[in-house]
């Protein structure tokens, strides 16, 4: 991984394959690259630069009308220039772009390697080109059918683009477990990992399956599985702009995007409010009420922010619906060989619908006769398109690295299943009028807590030395805590750790010092005076507290106070974690991060 572009068709390939890469750079990456045809031959340039420094490097002068570029994430091998992709095999005829992993990587160059074949990687892409090249030395009737012969060896995850110098009128494209997307223009095609590569040029696309190839000419297209027979594809219109992916007049994407969250929580609720029967409505599940209370108990499953979104679901599911309910991450979950119950709603949550880990548990989950429903942000994507039902986010496209209204999205989202649930079964109209007439001023209680920046931002400043931080909640607090944790971890570097705040005193209270900043998620609920004890015992350690509330507190037991607008109890955490985005951004940029490209982090993920 991390993104990848091509085209083909009547204009110059090189500035529409750069420009592609620029708009993907927020995925994250340490490499990139493009390969052209010149003069008959491949050229190729890529390094472990920018893409900035890489549209210097390939200079003026290439009119090509066919290419592909990429930016790489490493995996297998260093960020060198030699690891960068593309990569070509030993006649320089093949380039090959590689989004995933190639998990029999090291069997495959051994074997070639015994053929003599010498490498000038350490990357697994690279046994692509050279298998590839191998195939059409051996008879291979097309580029196509030497990429389905090579991948039929291939074990791992994949989005790939192949490109023949000696046959420049086509390009050879292949998806599994890596996400693929077509756009269809006039007398041009393009193929990207991602939209966002797209959208200046077209907003018609095609998203390929697991299991599919597709070969590419400038004025059609076709596609087929990995046996060779023909499959047909729906075009789809992306409902998103090009200027979805512009600062705006933000420094960054992670501040646009926290300041896009009114908008974005509003968009996720329009029509989904129910305020004669005090319900939410949400079509896209496609069950009925008698199927809804068919359900024993809810799992949410997801990985990183979506996790923790599915853990504040599944509080939610317990405390409305009164049914049993967990959620656990997406990515152990198909490894511990789970017990599947068809008595069981199983909700996959993922902002791009493409997290590898969690397609992955859908499909065991599926295998295995399990319900399961897609929470996602991406018409089309791989989760939603398995799950074949669930809930849209409607947040919006989001560019940073560091989810915001996504992750916000997910949770009232998560929220509105949860009272669904809870309305079919023994919620009460009136505590359910009370849930609706809540969630509708979310959005503008979420503009109060960003209104505040300023008040954030000091507090930010006051810690933003510290080397370790403590995230403490309790109950609703807990996936708030941990929420908070990872926004300061992936985006400032500094050391931070959840902790349920009654497991403090069994064993972390000992790292409590001085130097040792605890952030007390404090909403004024039941256990309000149980979480008043636990500043209390930081504060006796002598460990600063930030206290995030919307509680009064006793004079003197906080360092810092953020402040938080009420809501119902139960709508807190949603609330609570706003502030957390601040925080941990504006110790970011004190420090002088690079907000949008975290180092070691990308948007999706599509590896193991």
């Amino acid at each position: 991984m991390c993104g990848i572009v091509g085209y083909i068709g009547r204009r110059e390939a090189a500035p529409i394959l750069l420009e592609g890469l620029h708009r993907l750079e927020y995925r994250g990456y340490d490499s990139a690259g493009i390969a052209v045809p010149h003069r008959g031959r491949l050229r190729v340039t890529k390094a472990a630069v920018r893409v900035d420094e890489l549209r210097d490097l390939v200079g003026t002068g290439l009119t090509a009308k066919v290419g592909l570029a990429h930016t790489r994430w490493a995996t297998h091998g260093e960020p060198t220039d030699a690891n960068a992709h593309p990569q070509v095999d030993e006649d320089g005829h093949i380039a090959v772009v590689h989004n995933g992993i190639i998990e029999n990587a090291e069997q495959l160059r051994t074997k070639l390697t015994a053929d003599g074949v010498k490498f000038t990687s350490e990357t697994d892409t690279e046994s692509l080109a050279h298998l590839i090249a191998r195939a059409l030395r051996d008879g291979a009737a097309s580029l196509e059918d030497a990429v389905r012969t090579t991948l039929r060896e291939v074990e791992g995850a994949y989005g790939i683009v192949v490109f023949d110098v000696r046959k420049p009128d086509e390009l050879v494209v292949a998806r599994n477990g890596s996400p693929i997307v077509l756009g269809i223009g006039e007398g041009e095609m393009f193929v990207a990992s991602d939209i966002a590569a797209l959208v200046r040029y077209t907003q018609r696309v095609v998203y390929l399956d697991d299991g599919e190839l597709a070969t590419l000419g400038a004025d059609d297209f076709h596609t087929s599985t990995l046996q060779a027979t023909r499959t047909s594809k729906t075009e789809t219109m992306v409902d998103v702009a090009d200027e979805d992916y512009q600062h705006d007049g933000y420094d960054d994407f992670m501040r646009k995007e926290m300041h896009e969250q009114p908008d974005a929580v509003r968009r996720a609720l329009v029509g989904r409010l129910d305020e004669r029967f005090s319900t939410a409505r949400l079509g896209g599940l496609d069950l009925d009420p008698h199927e809804l209370r068919s359900f024993r108990r809810v799992k949410f499953l997801g990985c990183g922010s979506a996790y923790y979104a599915g853990q504040l679901g599944a509080n939610l599911v317990e405390e409305w619906a009164r049914l049993p309910a967990d959620a656990e991450p997406a990515s152990e979950f198909r490894y511990r060989n789970p017990v599947v119950d068809p008595e069981t709603l199983y909700v996959a949550v993922s902002q791009s619908g493409e997290t590898l880990d969690t397609l992955a548990a859908v499909q065991e989950l599926k295998r295995k006769g399990g319900r399961v429903i897609g929470m996602v942000n991406v018409v089309g994507s791989a989760v939603g398109r398995e799950c074949g039902r669930g809930v849209l986010l409607h947040a919006g496209p989001e560019v940073s690295v560091a989810s915001t209204k996504a992750v916000t999205n997910m949770c009232v989202s998560s929220a509105m299943l949860a009272l669904l649930l809870g309305r079919v079964r023994d919620l009460s109209m009136a505590h359910g009028k009370r849930i609706v007439a809540a969630m509708a001023e979310l959005p503008d209680r979420i503009a109060e807590i960003l209104a505040a920046e300023a008040e954030i931002e000091a507090a930010a400043v006051r810690f933003a030395s510290a080397e370790h931080m403590f995230f403490v909640g309790r109950v609703r607090g807990w996936p708030v805590a941990r929420e908070g944790a990872q926004k300061l971890k992936e985006i400032s570097y500094i050391h931070a750790e959840a902790y349920q705040a009654a497991e403090l005193k069994h064993g972390p209270l000992a790292l409590i010092d001085a130097h040792m900043p605890s952030v007390v998620i404090v909403p004024d609920d039941e256990v309000l005076a149980k979480n008043i004890g636990t500043m209390e015992q930081i504060k006796a350690r002598g460990g600063p507290v930030i206290a995030v509330t919307n509680a009064e507190l006793p004079d003197g037991l906080a360092d810092v106070v953020i402040r938080v607008p009420r809501s119902e109890p139960e709508l807190d955490p949603i609330l609570f974690a706003i502030p957390l985005q601040v925080f941990a951004h504006r110790i970011a940029i004190h420090l002088g991060r690079d907000i949008d490209k975290p180092r070691n982090l990308a948007k999706s993920v599509t590896v193991e």
